[in-house]
């Protein structure tokens, strides 16, 4: 064998055989660090499973006292429970967090990984070009004189270009694992996303968390502990609730407004989405046996869900939100308290009351399933709900009103003619009777 052949085939071995281990060691020692992360992602879902089955449990005894009828003791057992149900909320986005930095570590790990694979096998195959370059540019094969010798040059040569062959065959292989880690990148960056999103929902449960303590040391102060003195309260705030409500019926009722069926979607087409993720109705719309109860109309102008405190309030379909506020601020319990309103590009209008914390502003463009608030008991509420207020968007105004109940406070929030008041359930997806409290009717 031709001796500067030999050393390049030589040369040519070592590096492929160099490379194996180099490799393979860089691989083991990210091997246990990516293990480590799988193990400690498995960890936290472990916790957030845990968490949650706590959340349901926290929930149903929620249902249980909206079931009751309202005293301090419930009241007050309501907001503890709620207050334990938000702490495990704000701990399993908190691991959610955690979670998805991993995830994104995980991921990042397993990228730079194969990008190291595939520089260091692309040095390999440069350094192996250049072997066989020189090798073929060398005249070493005019100095044989044999047959058997230039046989045996160019089997030396077939090695050489076999290694290359090899190294080749494996930078191909790695760049398809890389191809698809490619689809990593895009989930890091999903993941990414989704960390804003999480830790913007982590602020927001904190401040709700925050207003449930407000809410019970103020109950407490307002009540001193007596149930003689809750029950005062809830008449009075009973009697402003109504008395706000016939004054705003009796202004409406002059409201003139020609309602133009064709410009609204059609009933029973679904237009709208559902506004809560767990959907259980307490108040259907117009004149029921529990309206006829609870409202001197007779009628509820809208829908009623079960939500606790910090439920995540969505959009039901593509529009914008054209208003916000809070009643409580001019006159406390006696109307929607905090509330979001949404004209939808189909010629509906929604309103969401009693809510907790509200995350839409005015111009603000929205989708199906955007949260744009958070449930709660804002206004004239005896309990945690969502209210859903729907209406022909054409005849709503929202302005400031001076209001008689209230003492000349001035009010802002939507108003309407009463012939633009529309059922909810007519433009919602088709529901089942678990949805339905069985004596709502």
């Amino acid at each position: 064998m031709n001796k500067h052949t030999t050393t390049l085939l030589a040369t040519g071995l070592i590096l492929t055989i160099t490379l194996v281990p180099f490799c393979a060691l860089q691989k083991n020692v990210q091997a246990d660090t990516a293990s480590d992360l799988s193990q400690k992602i498995s960890e936290k879902n472990n916790q957030i499973e845990q968490l949650e089955q706590e959340i349901k449990q926290y929930q149903t005894e929620l249902n249980v006292i909206g079931k009751n009828a309202q005293t301090l003791k419930s009241s007050l057992n309501e907001l503890d429970i709620s207050h334990k149900k938000l702490e495990a909320e704000v701990k399993v986005t908190q691991s959610k967090i955690t979670t998805t930095n991993l995830h994104i570590q995980e991921l990042e790990l397993q990228i730079g990984d194969k990008n190291q694979t595939i520089d260091n096998n692309q040095q390999s195959i440069a350094k192996g070009i250049a072997i066989i370059n020189e090798s073929e540019n060398n005249p070493f094969i005019f100095s044989i004189l044999t047959r058997s010798a230039i046989t045996e040059s160019l089997g030396d040569i077939e090695n050489i270009k076999s290694v290359q062959r090899r190294i080749r065959e494996n930078i191909s292989e790695v760049t398809v694992v890389k191809t698809g880690l490619e689809g990593s990148r895009s989930d890091a960056i999903k993941a990414k996303s989704l960390l804003v999103e999480l830790q913007s929902e982590l602020g927001d449960q904190q401040k709700i968390l925050s207003q449930n303590i407000v809410a019970k040391n103020k109950l407490l102060g307002e009540t001193k502990d007596k149930e003689s003195n809750y029950k005062k309260i809830v008449a009075q705030k009973t009697a402003l609730k109504n008395a706000f409500g016939n004054e705003l019926r009796d202004y409406e009722a002059q409201l003139k407004f020609v309602l133009d069926p064709s410009s609204l979607p059609k009933v029973g087409s679904g237009a709208l989405n559902w506004p809560l993720q767990s959907v259980y109705i307490t108040q259907l719309f117009g004149k029921t046996v529990a309206a006829k109860r609870l409202y001197t109309s007779g009628s509820h102008s809208g829908i009623d869900f079960r939500a606790s405190t910090g439920t995540p309030v969505m959009a039901m379909a593509s529009g914008t939100v054209l208003g916000f506020g809070d009643t409580d601020e001019a006159c406390k319990g006696a109307s929607f308290g905090k509330w979001v309103y949404i004209k939808y590009d189909n010629g509906l209008g929604s309103v969401y009351g009693h809510l907790s914390l509200i995350k839409a502003s005015t111009g603000q463009r929205v989708a199906p399933g955007d949260i744009v608030a958070y449930s709660g008991f804002t206004g004239h509420a005896t309990g945690p709900h969502l209210h859903v207020g729907l209406y022909a968007a054409e005849a709503v105004e929202i302005s400031n009103k001076e209001s008689i109940a209230c003492k000349g406070k001035m009010l802002y929030q939507p108003r309407a003619a009463l012939n633009a008041y529309l059922d909810p359930i007519l433009y919602m997806p088709k529901y089942t009777a678990d949805m339905l409290k069985p004596d709502m009717y």
